[in-house]
């Protein structure tokens, strides 16, 4: 089964990415993950659902430890694997 993920992490600052922002994008980029883009408002991320479930929970733990005070995520079935 593949999944997508997409989040937020708060309290946002538009002047620079705060630390629990760029934990989450660290996370997210690491991963063995298909199609992501991380963007200033939101950000996504496809894969296997080993894989994505591996990455949302060190995304939350991660970007908790970093200061976030709030993540919204949601995480859809994209399909099968190899479809």
């Amino acid at each position: 089964m593949r999944l997508r993920v997409e989040f937020t992490t708060e309290p946002f600052d538009l002047e620079e990415a705060p630390a629990h922002a760029l934990a989450a994008r660290e996370v997210i980029e690491a991963a063995e993950l298909d199609a992501v883009d991380v963007g200033p408002f939101g950000n996504t991320a496809e894969g296997g659902a080993d894989s994505v479930l591996t990455a949302v929970d060190a995304l939350l733990r991660k970007s908790l430890q970093a200061g976030a005070t709030r993540i919204s995520l949601q995480v859809s079935v994209a399909g099968e694997d190899g479809k």
